[in-house]
């Protein structure tokens, strides 16, 4: 019996969720445990622990029940109240989609836009932000998955802190935290948060979310609603070595063991390891004569965004490249939907997932009839 791609070993190529190491999902099957015990209450203690290395922060970490787009929700109901006048900067679909969030629960939002495939100039953000009567907070994305770019967080937070030393900085970390370089604490950032699905080696079901002294003090005051995602249920729950409702304990079990993976490789070892990867992945592409969709300045180094050329049809692209090669990746977002496909190298990933990948992506262009340049052609 022929398996079907999702039976066999499939190379699994984009930006989330993303690949799970043999020895977490091994961690993973283990017995369930009671939530409200010490066994669980130590496991708590542990990931906080081993999260804090990672957000680079002394900060307190809150772990819910949720995907990224759950943390966002999280971040604007705990720091705002009804009418408070919020800039969000945006680069792409998850940008977008933070700021729809705040204006949803009633914030006052201006939105910053910049064209896809770029990142936020520092100098237009400050003249936007000019504009902004009493305002109370800032959306950042740190890395846009839709886009492949990765924002510099740390000059957009310096300068607006030197205007602005009391403004809210809450910064979408999802797809960066873990694998690209992220200084909470030095870098002066009130709320980060990511998710289990993405850098960190683990299923998806669990938002991690770090608060910092000055986020606290806005959530005091917050007037948004807010009871799932209330911080300071979270923090006592925390505080007794648990989670306010039933925790996702299994991915717990898988974090534990990815954390542990992740320490003894390193933090500065893991940036290397993907920055190495994403260079891979463009000068692949370049190889195949195929256009990047970011600004090479500030090209990501989790997810890359390759435009496809005219002719060829994304869907049937990444259909070839599931069925025949047992590749996934991933097409493109809203406006960039059947114009790009996007290459995840994000978490468990090495060279040689990415070649393959590559490679299968060259063979399957050629078949629909994409003309390979000279250099490609002789390899």
């Amino acid at each position: 019996m022929t398996q079907t791609p999702e039976a066999q070993e499939i190379n699994l190529r984009i930006p989330g969720p993303t690949p799970v190491p043999a020895a977490v999902l091994q961690a993973m099957a283990r017995p369930m445990i009671d939530h409200r015990g010490p066994e669980f209450a130590a496991i708590l203690a542990r990931v906080t622990d081993g999260l804090k290395y990672f957000f680079q922060t002394s900060a307190d970490i809150l772990c819910f029940p949720a995907a990224g787009s759950g943390a966002m929700e999280a971040a604007v109901v705990n720091l705002f109240s009804p009418g408070d006048p919020v800039a969000a900067v945006t680069i792409g679909a998850f940008g977008n989609r933070f700021a729809k969030i705040a204006e949803t629960f009633g914030a006052s939002v201006t939105r910053i836009e910049f064209p896809w495939g770029q990142a936020a100039n520092t100098q237009t953000v400050l003249e936007r932000l000019a504009d902004i009567a009493g305002l109370r907070g800032i959306l950042l994305t740190h890395n846009e998955t839709s886009t492949g770019v990765t924002n510099n967080v740390q000059a957009l937070a310096s300068a607006i802190r030197a205007q602005y030393p009391d403004v809210l900085i809450a910064v979408d970390a999802v797809s960066s935290l873990s694998c690209i370089d992220l200084r909470m604490d030095e870098w002066d950032l009130d709320v980060v948060f990511t998710g289990s699905q993405k850098g960190w080696m683990v299923p998806p079901g669990l938002a991690m979310i770090a608060v910092s002294p000055r986020a606290w003090k806005a959530n005091q005051q917050a007037r948004l609603p807010r009871m799932y995602w209330d911080f300071a249920w979270a923090k006592r729950s925390l505080d007794k070595g648990q989670t306010p409702y039933t925790p996702p304990v299994s991915i717990f079990f898988g974090l534990d063991a990815s954390l542990e993976m992740m320490r003894a490789e390193g933090r500065e070892a893991i940036f290397a390891r993907h920055q190495a990867i994403g260079e891979l992945t463009r000068r692949r592409a370049r190889e195949l004569g195929l256009e990047l969709l970011a600004d090479p300045a500030f090209a990501s180094n989790t997810v890359t965004a390759i435009k496809i050329p005219q002719g060829i049809e994304v869907k049937a692209l990444r259909k070839a490249l599931r069925e025949q090669d047992h590749v996934v990746i991933a097409g493109g977002q809203e406006q960039l939907e059947g114009k790009i496909v996007r290459v995840g190298h994000l978490g468990y990933v090495h060279q040689p997932e990415i070649n393959a990948a590559m490679d299968a992506l060259e063979r399957q262009l050629v078949a629909l009839g994409y003309q390979l340049p000279s250099p490609a052609r002789q390899r």
